[in-house]
């Protein structure tokens, strides 16, 4: 996976204005990139539709650009005709195929602040366009979607795609816990900070381009709005849905194995302190407690049945403190970094060593709890193995303990530890002085 980003977290959203002061040629706020492959008779049709519903309904200034996917039929020619002939218009040309390479390549190059995109056929209803992009316009969200399944939308397709997308869909929500609806639409946009950020994450070339940059935009927290649209199926889409559908799954398999094993810095991608409405201090409201309190109780409950099954396991050959050491140790391993990511929302592999050796010394605490309750059991005399287990789960103040730790030493609230550093910096430069 990509992870070439030097920067360090994005900056606040702001509103954009529709032309900069002072600017001789105003930069067009908006950038619709169509990428093209062999479309040399929609191609003219496309852009002119585009560009007089436009000019005739967006207030700000645009641009329209057409990312030719090294096409071998007249299509770079007609793409430079419209760019001579209409200002607004002009023409990129890429040796080498791929909708993802198209969009990426363009985005990352223009100068617009924010970016959409939309296939050549237009399927989707223009009137969308205004919507898609205005929350990225008055800095609302950081990225926008068309959405085919949404309850509003209305869509004429044949049984088969509506199948194969549904089936899609679902398959990303169950597997990489996608929250959107509907990945490949080709109809979407991004701010310009962002997509500079987020698009040298993103791996895939082809169509799992737009589900790889939605899946990793939702882990990092940024914003998506979704628009519900009116789309007519193109019946003459050179689309293969098979090998499409192949390469997607792959994706997927590589993408959730990349955030599983934290091989992405998405902490890059986070918003500045005080941007997130939940960075904001509140007398007498700690912050994020309820909901940390919550992942915490999930998570808990999964490790304590790992605990169990790995305490059972091993008490086949050992006797109760080795099988509660050995059983703690895994599942403290594994619950510190659920906890990491699930409670505490910390993205990215900073400070996971630090936080796994600081979690080890919560299990030795943890440890010394337990060990003690088994070794007041054992002075009762002989007990049954489910007696074992009934002082085990019922040791509550571990569990608490535990809790408190992460929470005050562990992972420390970032409210604190930015105000912190803060004062830290602020002492430094007095230093200085």
């Amino acid at each position: 996976m990509r992870t070439d980003t030097p920067w360090s977290t994005l900056p606040a959203r702001e509103h954009l204005l529709a032309a900069e002061v002072g600017a001789p040629v105003p930069v067009p706020v908006l950038d619709v990139v169509v990428p093209v492959y062999n479309e040399e008779k929609d191609l003219e049709t496309c852009v002119l539709r585009l560009h007089e519903h436009l000019a005739r309904t967006f207030p700000y200034g645009f641009r329209i650009t057409v990312a030719d996917n090294a096409s071998t039929d007249r299509t770079p020619q007609v793409a430079a005709q419209l760019a001579a002939v209409i200002p607004e218009v002009r023409s990129y040309r890429l040796e080498e195929k791929g909708r993802g390479r198209a969009l990426r390549t363009v985005w990352s190059r223009s100068d617009s602040p924010v970016l959409a995109y939309m296939d050549v056929d237009l399927s989707t209803d223009l009137n969308a366009l205004l919507p898609l992009v205005a929350p990225l316009i008055s800095g609302h969200s950081d990225l926008a979607i068309g959405s085919r399944l949404a309850r509003s939308s209305r869509v004429v397709r044949g049984s088969k795609r509506e199948f194969v997308s549904r089936a899609y869909n679902l398959i990303l929500r169950s597997s990489l816990s996608a929250r959107f609806s509907d990945a490949q639409c080709g109809f979407k946009a991004i701010r310009g900070e962002v997509a500079q950020r987020l698009l040298p994450m993103v791996e895939d070339t082809g169509w799992f381009f737009d589900t790889e940059m939605l899946v990793l935009a939702e882990r990092a927290g940024l914003r998506i709005h979704e628009v519900p649209v009116d789309w007519v199926d193109d019946p003459d889409s050179t689309v293969h849905i098979v090998k499409t559908a192949t390469d997607d799954l792959k994706g997927v398999w590589r993408v959730g194995r990349a955030l599983a094993t934290g091989a992405l810095p998405l902490d890059r991608l986070a918003r500045p302190f005080g941007d997130d409405p939940r960075d904001r201090a509140v007398p007498g409201v700690p912050g994020g407690l309820a909901r940390q309190l919550v992942g915490f109780c999930v998570v808990g409950v999964l490790s304590t049945l790992v605990y169990l099954a790995l305490y059972s396991l091993f008490r086949l050959g050992a006797g109760p403190q080795s099988a509660n050491a050995a059983a703690l140790l895994v599942s403290a391993v594994a619950n510190t970094a659920a906890n990491r990511r699930l409670t505490f929302g910390v993205r990215g592999r900073g400070g996971a060593v630090r936080h796994q050796a600081q979690g080890l010394v919560v299990f030795a605490i943890g440890l010394a709890l337990t060990s003690g309750s088994l070794a007041a059991l054992g002075t009762s005399g002989d007990a049954s193995h489910g007696t074992e287990l009934a002082v085990l789960i019922a040791n509550l103040a571990a569990t608490v303990l535990r809790f408190l730790l992460l929470r005050a030493w562990v992972f420390p609230d970032r409210r604190t530890a930015h105000q912190d550093a803060r004062k830290g910096s602020a002492h430094e430069l007095r230093n200085v002085r």
